[in-house]
């Protein structure tokens, strides 16, 4: 009852098709997908097991939009600086990075790897200048977790949810129970050249979406946490 008042459907009708006795239609799908709230790509996942393509390749109007899309999120990125700010997909593939990130990458010694959780957790010069890393580590993990349960459906986060669990140290962090309250908010600290860094950041992603590709981005900016942290980026990138 409670899905067919917010799909404005009947409940003889949801029935029907949960019972195979009715093929939904894409109205139906649409009203079904919006009730439940689901991400685009699930419902791309579903029109497809209906037999109807997907609303992400339809290309006529995702062309036309994707010009605007990366201007806005270009703007965004440099007007961030000193700060660094990166545009990722859903499981932090990197797209984009802005000139600050770029320098700070650089000073902290990232291996160029093209997924930042990867880049986090895997044995190198970036795990070593995270003094929080521990924290760090569970609270992405558990983002991803979320995302996948989000989005059942994504082969490619639940590929690199395991292949994250096999790196060193890692699976035996996130088995893990949790033994205190965690923070309010949690800002990863650096430890670069002896001076400890305190980032926190926020997630802007686009609003409205209906479009799987648009969906998927995501826009990070770190930001100072304590005034040190501020001075430090005022004096390197300014």
């Amino acid at each position: 009852m409670e899905l067919s008042l917010l799909a404005g459907m009947s409940q003889r009708h949801i029935s029907f098709l949960e019972t195979g006795r009715s093929e939904p239609t894409r109205f139906s799908i649409a009203r079904l997908s919006l009730a439940l709230e689901m991400p685009a790509a699930e419902v791309d996942a579903m029109l497809l097991s209906a037999g109807f393509s997907a609303r992400t390749s339809r290309k006529g109007w995702n062309d036309k939009t994707r010009h605007a899309v990366d201007a806005s999120i270009d703007h965004v990125l440099a007007g961030h600086a000193p700060y660094p700010a990166v545009c990722v997909d859903r499981i932090w593939n990197l797209q984009k990075a802005n000139e600050s990130a770029q320098k700070f990458f650089e000073i902290i010694g990232v291996s160029g790897d093209s997924n930042l959780l990867r880049e986090v957790m895997k044995p190198g010069c970036l795990r070593d200048s995270i003094i929080n890393w521990d924290d760090t580590t569970h609270a992405l993990y558990r983002m991803l977790e979320l995302e996948i349960a989000r989005r059942p459906h994504d082969e490619d986060a639940h590929a690199l949810a395991t292949e994250l669990k096999e790196l060193d140290g890692v699976y035996e962090l996130i088995s893990k129970p949790m033994t205190q309250e965690p923070q309010p908010v949690l800002a990863i600290q650096f430890n670069i050249e002896g001076e400890t860094l305190d980032l926190f950041s926020l997630i802007a992603t686009i609003g409205m979406s209906s479009d799987a590709i648009f969906d998927d981005l995501r826009i990070e900016t770190l930001l100072p946490a304590n005034d040190i942290t501020r001075l430090w980026f005022a004096k390197i990138f300014c």
